[in-house]
């Protein structure tokens, strides 16, 4: 009996090891592929940012002194902010992406 009980524990965290290993291969192919797409900013100006996002949801200066555009939205319920750094030049320097996919 505790041979079977054994071998079916196994075989559970085997399978679930598995599983979370899928799993994690996806989202970061899912991230890499959303840094690939925002990257294309950076070096561009802020004006062409806005023509292919539109008009950020938000707007302001960070501490650096730099402007920060951010752009949300939603997808299947779960919420995705886009944060763009333009500098004094308005040139993107930076973008952060957080739960986009």
């Amino acid at each position: 009996m505790k041979k079977i009980n054994f071998l079916v524990f196994f075989f559970v965290t085997l399978f679930l090891l598995t599983g979370c290993q899928a799993i994690k291969k996806k989202t970061d192919s899912i991230v890499e592929k959303e840094n690939e797409k925002l990257s294309k900013y950076i070096g561009k100006s802020a004006n062409e940012l806005r023509l292919d996002l539109g008009k950020p949801d938000e707007d302001y200066k960070n501490v650096k002194g730099n402007f920060e555009l951010v752009y949300k939205t939603k997808k299947y319920g779960i919420p995705c902010e886009r944060k763009f750094e333009i500098n004094s030049n308005s040139v993107v320097v930076g973008f952060v992406s957080n739960g986009c996919f």
